[in-house]
C-alpha cells in the first residue's frame, strides 16, 4: 500500500523557532495570517544556547526598537529576568544600553506560551528539507518525512542549525547547539536554487556548577535599583523585584600559559574549524594570541536561571580539548574547584550572503521567500529578533497587498543592521555596535517609542490605545520643552545661593530655565526647587525633556545631516537600469553595482568599491535616463 503524504496550506511558513522565528511568526499571526512554525525541537523554542542575557551595548537599542514596533522580546525578558543594568551610564545618553540577565528556561517557557496562545500559530516539530519554488515564486516547503506545506510566503530563520557541527579539540560531531539535532538537508535545496551560502562559526564557554565556586575571590556585581523595563508597555512597578548577583573574575598568567602551550591542539588554529568566527566576540585562545600584551582578561560569572545550579563563564568561550579546558578554567580565581557541567565548544553552520536580499529581507531571485537572523550572517539574539520582526511584517504586507516596512539608517538601529547586512560584504558574523550608527544621538534607546510607535501602528502591530499614549507623551514633551524656553529666572538671592551650592556660575541677569538646564552641572530635576510652575510629569517625559534641551545643538546638527542623507535615500534607482550603459563608471563600481543591484543612490554609496565620483556619474546618468523616459 502506498503511504499517503500530508499536505496542508498556510499563509506563512516560518522555518526555525529561535528568536528570529518567534518574532516572525508572531508578527504574521497578529496581522491575521495563518502561520506554521517549524522547529527541530519544540523544547528549543526561543532557546538561549549561548549567553544568558538580553540587551547590552547597542543590542539594548534593538530590543527597545523591536518593542516599539510591536515585537515580543522586550515584554518577554521583563517577565523572566534575573538582573537588570543600564550600561554606559557614565557616558552620554546616545550609548546608554539596557542589559538583563535572563532565566533561560523561564524565557523559553514564556515565549512558547505566548506562541501557543495565539490561535493563528501552529507549532510543528519537524525538519524542513526543501523549498517548493515555481517560476521564481515560493510555493511552500517539504519536510524530511515528505509532508508538503503550501504557503504564500516562507521565512527562513534557521539560526546555527544548518549542517551544524560542534567542535572542541579532536571531538567533532554533527549537532546543533546544546546537543540538539542539526538540520542537514535544507542547504542542498538552497544551493540548487542558486543561493550563495557561507560557512560561519561561533562558540560558547563552559557551564559550571555554581555551588562549587568561591565567590569571595570575585567582585560582586549587583543589578540597578530601580530597574528600567525593556518594554514601553511594562509598568515599571512590575519589574522592581529581588535580583540575582553576577560576579567578575579574571584569567591569570597561568591561564595564558596553559592556552599558549596547547594552541597546536586548538581546532581554531589547526585548521579543523573552517568557518569564520566573530571578530568582536573572540574565544579565549584567540584573545590570548591577539592581545598578547594583556596579562589578564575579564570573566563574568552569570547565573543561568533560578531553577538550575549552572553558571555561565562569559568571556571564556573556547574550542580547546576537554583536558585543556579542565586545566584552564581551574586556573581562574574562584574557579579552582569548579565542576564543569557542560564543555565549551565551537559550532560551525551554513548561512547566506545577505547581499542576495532586498532591504525588506526578501530574496531578490525568489518572490515570497524571506530570511532573518543568524541565517543572514548576523550574530546575537537581539539582531535575530529584530530581523525576524521585519521579515514577518514584510512577508505579511506582501500577502496583504500593502506597502512593506523598510527602516533606513536615520530611523533606527534596525535600519543600520539590515542595511549593513544587505549592502556590505560580511566575512564574519555581523554584530551590532553603537559605532555603526551614524546618527546615534537621534537613535537613542530611550526614545525608540517616539521614533517607531507610529510605524508599528501603521502596519497593525500597535493598537490604538498604545499609539495614542505615545502621541500624548510626545505632546507633553513638546509643551514642557517650550515652557522651559520661555520661563525666565531672575538673579534673586535664592537663585544665586542655589547656583553656588551646585558649583555653577551665578547670574548677572535673568536667564531661561532652558539655558540653565544646558549647564553640565545642572539637571532638569535639580532645577525643580526654582521652577514654581513646573507641571507633574512622568519620569520618561522628564528624561526626554532634559535630553532635548541639554543636547539641543548636537541634535539640531545631526538632524541636518539626516536631511542630506535622506536626499540620497529617496533617489530610487530604476529596476531596469543597465550599468553597462553608464559611461565613465569605473570597472569595479560597475561590477559591484551589477552584483548588488542597490535600490537607491544612498544604498549604492555605501557599497565598498563605489566611490563618490561613481555616484556623481550615476546621478548624471539617472537624470538623463529619467528625461528620456518622460519624453517617451
Amino acid at each position: 500500500m502506498t503511504e499517503k503524504k500530508i499536505t496542508e496550506n498556510y499563509d506563512i511558513v516560518v522555518v526555525g523557532a529561535g528568536h528570529a522565528g518567534c518574532e516572525a511568526a508572531l508578527a504574521g499571526a497578529r496581522l491575521g495570517l495563518q502561520v506554521i512554525l517549524f522547529t527541530v525541537s519544540a523544547e528549543s523554542i526561543a532557546l538561549m544556547p549561548c549567553n544568558p542575557n538580553i540587551g547590552g551595548t547597542s543590542k539594548g537599542h534593538l530590543v527597545r526598537e523591536l518593542d516599539a514596533l510591536g515585537g515580543e522580546m522586550g515584554k518577554n525578558i521583563d517577565k523572566t529576568f534575573l538582573q537588570s543594568r543600564m550600561l554606559n551610564k557614565s557616558k552620554g545618553p546616545a550609548v546608554h544600553s539596557l542589559r538583563a540577565q535572563a532565566d533561560k528556561q523561564a524565557y523559553t517557557n514564556a515565549m512558547r506560551r505566548t506562541l501557543e496562545e495565539n490561535e493563528n500559530i501552529t507549532i510543528r516539530q519537524g525538519e524542513v528539507a526543501s523549498l517548493i519554488v515555481e517560476n521564481g515564486q515560493i510555493r511552500g516547503v517539504t519536510t524530511y518525512s515528505g509532508a508538503v506545506y503550501h504557503s504564500k510566503a516562507v521565512i527562513l530563520c534557521t539560526g546555527t542549525y544548518l549542517k551544524a557541527r560542534c567542535i572542541y579539540g579532536d571531538v567533532s560531531y554533527p549537532t546543533g547547539p546544546n546537543g540538539l539535532q542539526a538540520a542537514n538537508y535544507l542547504t542542498d535545496s538552497l544551493l540548487s536554487l542558486g543561493i550563495r551560502m557561507l560557512r560561519f562559526k561561533t562558540g560558547t564557554p563552559a557551564r559550571v556548577a555554581g555551588n562549587t565556586l568561591d565567590y569571595s575571590k570575585m567582585e560582586e556585581q549587583k543589578g540597578d535599583v530601580p530597574v528600567v523595563p525593556f518594554s514601553f508597555s511594562t509598568d515599571p512597578k512590575d519589574v522592581q523585584i529581588p535580583q540575582r548577583s553576577c560576579y567578575l573574575t579574571y584569567t591569570t598568567e597561568k591561564t595564558h600559559e596553559i592556552i599558549r602551550a596547547n594552541l597546536v591542539r586548538s581546532p581554531l588554529f589547526s585548521g579543523t574549524i573552517e568557518g569564520t568566527g566573530p571578530r568582536y566576540c573572540p574565544s579565549i585562545e584567540d584573545k590570548v594570541v591577539r592581545f598578547a600584551e594583556k596579562n589578564r582578561h575579564q570573566v563574568f560569572v552569570e547565573p543561568e536561571g533560578n531553577y538550575t545550579n549552572e553558571m555561565y563563564l562569559s568571556g571564556m568561550s573556547s574550542s580547546l580539548p576537554e583536558d585543556v579546558q579542565f586545566e584552564m578554567y581551574h586556573s581562574v580565581p574562584g574557579l579552582e574547584h569548579a565542576k564543569i557541567v557542560k564543555n565549551a565548544y565551537a559550532i560551525e553552520y551554513d548561512c547566506i550572503d545577505a547581499r542576495q536580499l532586498y532591504p525588506t529581507l526578501e530574496f531578490r531571485k525568489i518572490q515570497g521567500l524571506f530570511s532573518a537572523g543568524q541565517f543572514n550572517g548576523s550574530s546575537g539574539y537581539e539582531e535575530a529578533a529584530a530581523q525576524g520582526l521585519i521579515a514577518g511584517i514584510n512577508a505579511s504586507m506582501k500577502i496583504l497587498g500593502k506597502e512593506p516596512l523598510v527602516l533606513d539608517r536615520s530611523e533606527a538601529y534596525i535600519g543600520v543592521l539590515i542595511d549593513d547586512l544587505v549592502t556590505k560584504e560580511n566575512r564574519e558574523p555581523y554584530r551590532m555596535m553603537t559605532s555603526r550608527a551614524e546618527y546615534r544621538l537621534l537613535l537613542r534607546q530611550d526614545n525608540a517609542d517616539l521614533r517607531l510607535r507610529e510605524k508599528g501602528y501603521r502596519v497593525g502591530l500597535v493598537d490604538e490605545e498604545t499609539y495614542q499614549k505615545v502621541c500624548r507623551k510626545e505632546e507633553l514633551i513638546r509643551q514642557e520643552t517650550e515652557r522651559l524656553e520661555h520661563t525666565y529666572i531672575g538673579n534673586t538671592e535664592e537663585v544665586q545661593k542655589f547656583l553656588i551650592e551646585k558649583e555653577s556660575t551665578p547670574l548677572k541677569s535673568g536667564i531661561t530655565l532652558s539655558e540653565l538646564v544646558k549647564r553640565p552641572e545642572l539637571t532638569y530635576s535639580s532645577l525643580a526647587v526654582l521652577d514654581k510652575e513646573r507641571p507633574v510629569l512622568s519620569d520618561d517625559v522628564c528624561e526626554q525633556v532634559e535630553i532635548n534641551v541639554k543636547y539641543e545643538g548636537y541634535i539640531t546638527r545631526q538632524k541636518k545631516q539626516v536631511e542630506q542623507f535622506k536626499k540620497l535615500e529617496i533617489k530610487k534607482i530604476p529596476a531596469d537600469i543597465n550599468y553597462d550603459d553608464v559611461g565613465s563608471l569605473r570597472l569595479e563600481a560597475r561590477q559591484k553595482l551589477k552584483e548588488y543591484q542597490p535600490v537607491s543612490i544612498g544604498q549604492a554609496s555605501r557599497i565598498s568599491g563605489v566611490s563618490p565620483a561613481d555616484i556623481s556619474v550615476l546621478l548624471v546618468y539617472m537624470e538623463q535616463y529619467g528625461r528620456r523616459h518622460r519624453d517617451e
